[in-house]
């Protein structure tokens, strides 16, 4: 504990301004993510509730999608002595979705979805079968939704509120400037690590503070070793993995950092990993084709750590999700498709090339897994890119998949296939 705080080293000073927030608050929250810096504080804030015989509660927003070890910790940190209230939150909220190739954002716990939920609902959260918020809205943001719980908590105690919250600044520079600059922000009795809470540009009586704001790393793996402290295991498995204790994060796996936390999850709990993969499959299509038609042009960039091949499984097996008709038809004529060339041109599937010569694949003289992605990128129905033709049992097909699926195609569909223009126009004549 190396780093000092006004003659002070960062553990005693945060145990100070946890008593100066048990003193002055009746009412206190501590929001928690199962990471290492919102773990070390609450289990701090716990052994000052105790010397002081005070208690708090806590909040805890769960995004589904997450570390079983992740989880088994936040069900340890139910059991500290001092807590009133755990707000486990289980409700269908709006995350920042990067890995998908068609919608920046998801829905965690949607009811729709419930079949490919990475995680069975927790029994003692608070979901939308029992939700006590009358102003929480399906799809809600995260930070919609911590604020309108802020304002929520206040008046259901109708007194002053202390929020804690677990950051650093030394971690990112937005969080450096969140408790930095006071010039543009109101504190509490003018300490800088507090920051009083707007919502709808107007100040509600809740503060948030920041107990350990100016540690650093080194500061919270030594009060887990100095206090005896309980800790997230998936730290444990990531530096088993190779990450340095500065590179560990609890990313989400659709997030920003998208390919480390996919990979992340793949190395350290595979059966999670298996199934978050699943889970941004049908958050990537699924929206699109209950939402829109499955068979409009569909926007979409490769990721970069996908291979061709591996983004034309991804494409069949998330349109699979949603309608298993139009994957099952993709998928037997792309097989002709590669007994074609294996027949005339010798080309086994596991020869065939992830690209070719851009100029012969547009001239469809060459097979490889671009052109077969960029034909179902398109929702080439007749897969005509793929030097197929329109037969009266494609059109057969077709007739019937509009029947049966809802989704297939309607009025606002955009294509450049001759065919189903034709029948979006006697749609719309109709």
């Amino acid at each position: 504990m190396g780093k000092k705080y006004l003659e002070k080293n960062v553990l005693d000073a945060t145990l100070e301004r946890l008593e100066l927030i048990f003193n002055e608050f009746e009412n206190i929250y501590f929001c928690v993510s199962g990471g290492k810096d919102s773990s070390v504080m609450v289990q701090l804030a716990n052994i000052v509730a105790e010397k002081m015989n005070k208690q708090f509660d806590v909040l805890y927003i769960d995004f589904e999608a997450q570390y079983k070890k992740t989880i088994e910790h936040i069900y340890y940190l139910k059991t500290l002595s001092k807590i009133r209230d755990f707000y486990h939150i289980a409700l269908p909220m709006a995350l920042r979705n990067a890995v998908s190739v068609l919608q920046p954002k998801w829905i965690c716990w949607e009811e729709e979805s419930k079949h490919l939920w990475v995680r069975n609902m927790p029994e003692d959260s608070i979901n939308i079968t029992n939700c006590p918020f009358e102003w929480f809205r399906k799809g809600e943001e995260f930070e919609e939704f911590i604020i309108q719980f802020a304002d929520w908590y206040q008046k259901k105690y109708n007194s002053k509120v202390a929020c804690g919250i677990g950051i650093r600044t030394d971690e990112s520079i937005n969080r450096f400037r969140t408790i930095a600059f006071q010039e543009k922000k109101t504190t509490y009795q003018n300490y800088n690590w507090t920051t009083k809470v707007k919502m709808n540009e107007k100040h509600i009586d809740v503060y948030n503070f920041y107990p350990i704001y100016d540690w650093r790393v080194e500061d919270i793996w030594g009060a887990v070793s100095k206090l005896d402290l309980e800790f997230n295991y998936i730290y444990e498995l990531m530096y088993k993995n190779g990450l340095s204790i500065y590179e560990q994060r609890l990313c989400q796996p659709y997030g920003d950092d998208q390919r480390n936390g996919l990979d992340q999850f793949k190395a350290l709990e595979y059966d999670t990993w298996s199934k978050v993969l699943s889970r941004v499959n049908g958050v990537n299509f699924g929206n699109i084709y209950c939402k829109t038609t499955a068979l409009g042009n569909i926007q979409s960039t490769k990721p970069d750590f996908m291979s061709w091949q591996q983004y034309t499984i991804f494409l069949l097996e998330s349109i699979g999700i949603y309608n298993e008709d139009l994957m099952l038809h993709y998928y037997k004529k792309i097989k002709k498709f590669m007994v074609w060339y294996k027949e005339r041109e010798g080309i086994e599937v596991k020869d065939i090339p992830e690209t070719d010569d851009t100029k012969l694949e547009n001239q469809k003289k060459v097979i490889s897994w671009r052109r077969i992605a960029r034909a179902i990128e398109k929702n080439d129905f007749y897969l005509k890119r793929l030097s197929f033709g329109q037969t009266k049992t494609d059109d057969e097909t077709l007739q019937k998949l509009i029947h049966k699926w809802d989704n297939l195609l309607n009025k606002n569909t955009k294509t450049d296939d001759k065919t189903l223009i034709k029948i979006i126009e006697n749609m719309n004549n109709d």
